[in-house]
């Protein structure tokens, strides 16, 4: 039974009662009757006006719980006059204040949030409870491709707080950071993916800088010197008159050779860092494919390799410094040759829309645990390489700021992609 039934029943006993007790007396005391019952209805009146004031409090209460309920905060009460009234009203109406004011205050927090991480440069992978992909913006999207999850696994040792450095997609690298934080009084994880190729890059390169600048020195300096004391020695007839001495003669003329051999190696090194900067310039890039391919031709020819063609018929047009762009797509037909044991085929595609364009061969093929070293300085997989070409490659085109990836992407099919935008 409510408090306002309770209230009713009562104040109707009461009433009854007492209009009992005064019909007893009806008939010896006429007028003391007739005044109790001015009384009773005076009395029923005051029931009245009190039940309104008491109430009211009930009915504003219950109406401020159905807008919490709601979380409807913007209704307010307006003072009645009654002093007890207007206090429980103040205090409610601040109540109400403070709790619209902090509703607001934490939709525009996580209106920023929701807009930091979606227009964040970090990839940002946020899990429930059950470590389940919950959200993830848009850079971790495009970094992760459509298979998230296999990040997941890889990240599954890792503690809240730790972080490592990952290879996706062949060469970018990145820093993976896990963290956490808390949610209605448990914790979430998130993780963190940050793209540190560029500053990787860029350490790699000052520190094999410094390396072949003090190798080149050295060389130069004791192989110049060497090679004129020698040659010296072989332009004296007078040391040779004797047959005695031809082995000698043999052997410093070897020695002079492959003097000129570690000059030689010296200077493939020294390329690396002795780039000019970009000048950008206008160029066909058909008539710069044609143009390598016409110059690779003879080297193909050797080992039964043909070249296939997909190119426009018209010039495609790019901005490009065109002697390091030759140098790169030499170095790049270069490996797709050697990749090829015999009889094999290289062939040149060109996407005009995409501004795509595609060297495949159909060579051996790069193994998933070789894929990950690729493009790092000194690296090869031949016998006698020196791990430079990519690594020119790769400065080349980081260089004028276009995308690329090598890659196997099916049985005897290896494709070196390269995006001009």
């Amino acid at each position: 039974m409510t408090l306002k039934a309770k209230y009713i029943l009562y104040v109707v006993i009461i009433h009854l009662v007492i209009l009992g007790l005064s019909y007893l007396i009806l008939a010896q005391h006429k007028i003391i009757f007739i005044i109790s019952e001015a009384l009773v209805i005076v009395s029923i009146f005051i029931s009245i006006a009190l039940y309104k004031q008491l109430i009211r409090p009930l009915i504003y209460l219950r109406d401020g719980i159905n807008a919490i309920k709601d979380q409807d905060f913007s209704v307010k009460f307006l003072p009645t006059g009654k002093s007890e009234m207007d206090q429980l009203i103040e205090v409610y109406n601040q109540m109400m204040d403070s709790l619209r004011a902090e509703r607001t205050r934490q939709e525009e927090q996580h209106f920023f949030l929701e807009k930091l991480i979606r227009t964040s440069p970090t990839g940002i992978i946020i899990l429930d409870y059950d470590h389940q992909i919950r959200q993830i913006n848009p850079k971790a999207a495009e970094i992760l491709g459509t298979r998230p999850e296999g990040l997941l696994t890889q990240l599954a040792p890792l503690k809240p707080g730790e972080a490592k450095t990952v290879k996706l997609g062949g060469m970018n690298t990145y820093k993976i950071q896990k963290a956490h934080f808390i949610d209605r009084g448990f914790a979430r994880v998130f993780v963190m993916i940050e793209e540190v190729t560029s500053e990787i890059f860029e350490a790699e390169k000052n520190a094999y800088g410094k390396v072949i600048r003090m190798m080149a020195h050295e060389v130069n300096n004791t192989v110049g010197p060497v090679n004129s004391i020698i040659n010296t020695a072989l332009d004296s007839k007078d040391l040779w008159v004797s047959d005695e001495r031809s082995s000698l003669r043999n052997a410093m003329q070897v020695a002079v050779a492959r003097n000129q051999n570690l000059n030689l190696f010296m200077r493939n090194f020294a390329d690396l860092v002795k780039l000019t900067p970009v000048n950008k310039l206008q160029v066909d890039l058909v008539a710069l494919v044609h143009s390598v391919s016409s110059f690779m031709e003879v080297r193909a020819q050797q080992q039964d390799i043909r070249f296939n063609f997909d190119l426009p018929a018209e010039p495609f047009h790019i901005k490009a410094d065109l002697q390091q762009m030759e140098q790169a797509l030499i170095n790049i037909v270069k490996n797709a040759i050697e990749a090829i044991d015999d009889k094999g085929s290289v062939r040149f595609s060109l996407d005009t829309k995409l501004k795509k364009m595609t060297i495949s061969d159909n060579g051996t093929g790069i193994s998933a645990e070789l894929s990950d070293q690729l493009f790092s300085p000194f690296f090869s997989t031949k016998k006698d390489g020196q791990g430079i070409g990519l690594t020119l490659v790769r400065e080349i085109l980081l260089n004028h700021g276009f995308e690329f990836s090598l890659k196997t992407t099916a049985p005897r099919q290896t494709d070196f992609v390269i995006l001009f935008v």
